[in-house]
Order: structure tokens, then sequence, then C-alpha cells
């Protein structure tokens, strides 16, 4: 059993690895499609679907559960968090200058805000271990 610091210390390094993830999906994705929008929710579910991968292998890897269940499971449940950061970059693009010229910082500011919604269902939740 690994202990709570543990876990907390190693989603916050993957959230930080998830984040790389989501910035650069993000600036690939808008570079083409020219949309803070539509890119931002694009990058978010490729960050998730990382961040899902490493918290599996690294965070709390002694779930049990079918990883293709695990996965979905981890995607639907992660929407309050998802929902919360989207909104915190939605809100900071379209109020803030900066912000909207400036869509990364958006980005990280969502990710901080949604972290504590998204290691409470990530542990009770997805990664509890099978029964």
């Amino acid at each position: 059993m690994v202990s709570l610091a543990r876990q907390i210390l190693t989603f916050g390094g993957v959230g930080a690895l998830g984040f790389l993830v989501d910035a650069s999906v993000f600036t690939l994705v808008n570079f083409f499609a020219q949309d803070l929008y539509l890119s931002r929710i694009v990058s978010y579910l490729a960050a998730a679907s990382a961040t899902w991968f490493l918290n599996r292998t690294f965070t709390f890897a002694d779930s049990g559960r079918p990883a293709a269940q695990e996965w979905r499971r981890f995607v639907l449940l992660q929407t309050g968090g998802g929902a919360v950061n989207y909104g915190a970059y939605a809100i900071l693009v379209s109020v803030s200058a900066f912000f909207n010229a400036n869509p990364i910082g958006a980005i990280a500011a969502g990710s901080i805000v949604g972290m504590g919604v998204n290691f409470l269902t990530a542990k009770f939740l997805v990664f509890k271990p099978a029964k």
C-alpha cells in the first residue's frame, strides 16, 4: 500500500507531465484550427488519456481493473475536474486580454484549479482497488 503523501506527490508529477501534453497538443491543434475553445477540448482529452496511463502505472498501480474499463471510468469521472479546469480556462481567455494572447497560462491555471477534484475522484472512484 502506497502512502497518501506519496500518491499526492506522484499525482502532482503526473499532472505536470499531463500539462506538458495538454500545452503541446493545444499549441499544435490551435495552430491549424485557430480556435481557443475547440483546441482546448482536444488537448484536454489527450492530456486526460496520458495522465490516466501514468497514474495507472505509477500512482495507483494496485487497482487491478481491466485497462479499457478503467480508462472509460477515468475519462467519465474526471469530467468534474475537467469542467472546473475548462471553466477556469474559458473564463480567463474570454475576460483577460493577457490570457487570450497567452492561453498556455490559462491552461496552467485551469490545471491547478482542477487538480484537487481530479485527485479525489481518481483515488476514491477510478483507481479504487477492485474487490
